[in-house]
């Protein structure tokens, strides 16, 4: 990308993605806000990696049924994030790498997508588990969100190293003399 175009270099569908998942997860952040309690220090994030039901417990007691409320609007929010940061996050891909013809860039920006569908797939999974973990919480659903929730981080984790990785690669190999 040419430093003196910026943001103006990316296409319409990339800005327009990066708008929504931002607007999005600006919505997310305002709704976590009253989640976070002594029992859920991270709000939403605590109940995600509650591994069990007494921990999902404490952290309902934690909210009271109005935080509850705001807990299931943040997960049926999360839904319409779901897409739009799988969308934003691929544009990127495909942005990062239109100007990587190399084989190994392609191959890497494969596994980069892969990583970003199987982030939004763990989500939605478990989104659902969560939806159905709350009355009354059990240990089985717990420990499945909880699942579901390493593997979004751990694919959003590495698909974004790799889109580093492949935007840092260099343009053209060193010369050897």
């Amino acid at each position: 990308m040419d430093p003196a175009h910026g943001v103006a270099a990316f296409p319409k569908s990339l800005k327009a993605s990066l708008v929504v998942a931002a607007v999005l997860l600006f919505a997310l952040l305002m709704v976590n806000q009253p989640l976070q309690t002594a029992s859920a220090p991270q709000g939403i994030v605590s109940y995600q990696l509650a591994g069990t039901a007494d921990q999902a417990h404490a952290i309902f007691r934690s909210w009271g049924s109005e935080g509850v409320a705001w807990a299931k609007i943040s997960l049926w929010l999360d839904f319409l994030f779901i897409p739009a940061y799988m969308l934003a996050l691929i544009h990127l891909t495909r942005h990062f790498t239109r100007d990587r013809p190399g084989i190994r860039e392609r191959v890497g920006a494969r596994w980069v997508r892969a990583l970003f569908a199987t982030a939004g797939l763990s989500d939605g999974a478990e989104n659902i588990l969560l939806l159905n973990n709350f009355n009354p919480p059990t240990d089985e659903m717990s420990l499945s969100a909880t699942l579901c929730a390493l593997i979004k981080f751990t694919a959003l984790t590495l698909g974004i190293a790799g889109l580093v990785i492949i935007r840092a690669s260099r343009r053209h190999p060193l010369a050897h003399h």
